[in-house]
């Protein structure tokens, strides 16, 4: 495969990419991805076992360095110390996409308040904590680019996912804020790629307490899918990307029906979001993987 060019660094050529959530899901796609370019590789998520898994698979594919970061981005000394580590060890951080999160399924009452609250600082505080060190490197080095992965669930409202939802919400308009504030640096880019719904770990490993699972509704797409949007948008930045064409036209539907026609979607949103967005099997109330890791690649 073709080597990607290096995001304002006047260069061409393998570089180093930073990925949090690297564990599972779009975080391990694009790790995959990007080791099949040859890049340096910074793989960060909060469990190990997991992290160690990926990194082999990326070091099969091509990776150069590979180094793996345990964190929790809900903590802001672990990034800073984590993202100081990574510029030590590779000279530079070109990339680092975003992808960290969690989810809770139930409504906001039900919700117990300690579980919201850390996912929110996980989804939205850890974004914050991520950007705000990652950005200094970049102000310093004079490029990079920074890759927040969003969601539909960014421009529209469900029930059952509240504090996804708030995460998501505030997560798309810190990275309005940062790409404000960025277009004095000209090497620097702050982008965000917007996906409906996704086959990852993430609806399963979900906080419940609705007596089921969650389940991703359709269209469903692959990590893969978004890996490559990342891939897009690195190569030619842009503020906001949808996964792909079809995809695009959707997430456009459904924020017009949410923005245009509130009424009548907020009669229509609750009964297809029990019908396709949550798992028809029973589960008991958890607290999911919220406050600590659990790796889905591990029997």
């Amino acid at each position: 495969m073709s080597s990607t060019r290096s995001p304002g660094a006047g260069r061409s050529g393998p570089g180093t990419a930073l990925i949090t959530g690297a564990s599972s899901g779009i975080g391990r796609a694009t790790a995959h991805l990007y080791a099949e370019r040859g890049w340096s590789l910074a793989l960060c998520a909060r469990g190990r076992e997991g992290l160690e898994d990926v990194a082999d698979e990326c070091r099969r594919r091509g990776a150069g360095d590979v180094a793996v970061k345990p964190v929790d981005v809900a903590d802001g000394t672990e990034v800073q110390k984590t993202v100081t580590e990574t510029v030590e060890q590779f000279g530079r951080i070109d990339v680092c996409v975003h992808s960290a999160a969690v989810m809770s399924y139930g409504t906001f009452l039900d919700t117990p308040a300690e579980v919201f609250d850390h996912a929110i600082s996980v989804d939205l505080i850890g974004a914050a904590n991520v950007a705000r060190s990652v950005l200094s490197v970049y102000r310093d080095q004079g490029h990079g680019h920074l890759v927040v992965i969003g969601s539909l669930l960014g421009r529209i409202a469900v029930p059952w996912m509240g504090t996804y939802v708030t995460a998501k919400w505030g997560l798309r308009g810190l990275t309005r804020t940062l790409q404000q504030e960025m277009q004095q640096y000209p090497g620097i880019h702050v982008s965000s790629v917007a996906p409906g719904a996704v086959r990852t770990p993430i609806y399963e490993q979900a906080a419940t307490v609705v007596g089921r699972a969650g389940s991703p509704p359709p269209p469903v797409t692959t990590p893969e899918v978004i890996a490559r949007a990342v891939d897009r948008v690195v190569r030619k930045p842009q503020r906001e990307r949808d996964a792909d064409a079809v995809f695009g036209y959707v997430n456009k539907v459904a924020a017009a029906g949410y923005t245009l026609v509130p009424a009548v979607f907020d009669r229509l949103v609750g009964p297809l979001m029990w019908r396709f967005g949550i798992s028809r099997e029973p589960k008991d109330d958890a607290e999911g993987n919220v406050f600590r890791s659990r790796s889905p690649y591990r029997q």
